[in-house]
């Protein structure tokens, strides 16, 4: 609606209920699953049996085992951890390069190229996952049979997961930084070679320090992503499980008010890690 323009008392009233249900649909799953964490009854669902912290800190002793005392979820959770580190390194470091590829040189088939680029991000999670797998384990099997070689990280496992989540986080990092990079100021760049500072010092000094609100954020998303994976981690796991493997595996098996506190407890660090992202991008635009 534009402000200047009268507006009818119903189409306020519509906005409004709108805007209700929208948020409503959004939020409500959220605050349940918080909510059923601190239930005191053995499944994550209502009625409400009353307030505990059993499953955040119980152990074995008190018949529950809670999240900080459950050593199989804790391992899942830094194993996903460890994966979304080296998913988020690779990917913001080949991102970086493809940016500078892609808009500071002409060559033959350049279109091509960047259409190629985003085939993984339409692909769906489980087909990629399991061509990944295929291709893999075909190679293995040819190193092993033809010479001898035995390839254990083309085999399921971490590796191979670190590598089919990457395949397509890299093209996000890419987009990320290739749209900031588009808008850098090429004549800053010129000034600084002319006035005899090498293209490793002009590098360091102007264009990654420009470039950085685009890595903190490819970084970020990066590592968002490849924590949350499912479909494509579950085609290439192997032995250690990723938190959201592990998850379906217990949703299988009997759900309890655990991963209620597990979900709640990833809520609240991303919440803290979109703050904190929010905040030094607000100093830095004050400082600016």
């Amino acid at each position: 609606m534009i402000p200047s323009l009268p507006n009818t008392w119903w189409s306020g009233a519509l906005t409004r209920v709108y805007l209700l249900c929208f948020l409503t649909f959004l939020f409500l799953p959220l605050l349940t699953v918080a909510l059923f964490a601190f239930n005191d009854a053995p499944y994550p669902a209502p009625p409400w049996h009353g307030f505990t912290l059993d499953w955040f800190f119980g152990s074995a002793d008190h018949r529950r085992t809670g999240l900080f005392s459950d050593s199989e979820l804790l391992g899942s959770l830094g194993t996903s951890v460890v994966v979304a580190l080296w998913v988020t390194s690779l990917s913001v470091l080949i991102g970086l390069c493809n940016a500078f590829l892609m808009e500071r040189f002409e060559f033959r088939a350049k279109g091509l190229l960047a259409v190629l680029m985003l085939v993984p991000l339409v692909i769906p999670g489980v087909i990629l996952g399991i061509s990944i797998l295929a291709f893999a384990s075909r190679l293995a099997e040819f190193f092993n049979d033809y010479m001898g070689i035995e390839f254990e990280f083309l085999r399921p496992g971490l590796p191979l997961v670190v590598l089919g989540q990457f395949s397509y986080i890299a093209a996000i990092a890419t987009l990320t930084i290739s749209a900031r990079l588009r808008r850098f100021d090429r004549t800053l760049e010129e000034a600084a070679l002319n006035l005899g500072a090498s293209r490793l010092a002009t590098l360091q000094t102007i264009i990654l320090p420009y470039l950085k609100p685009a890595l903190v954020g490819s970084a970020a998303v990066s590592f968002l992503m490849s924590f949350e994976n499912f479909n494509t981690t579950l085609m290439l796991v192997g032995a250690n499980s990723p938190l959201t493997i592990m998850m379906y595996g217990r949703m299988r098996e009997g759900a309890t008010p655990v991963l209620n506190a597990v979900s709640l407890f990833l809520m609240l660090a991303s919440a803290v890690l979109a703050l904190t992202l929010m905040r030094k991008g607000d100093r830095r635009n004050e400082s600016n």
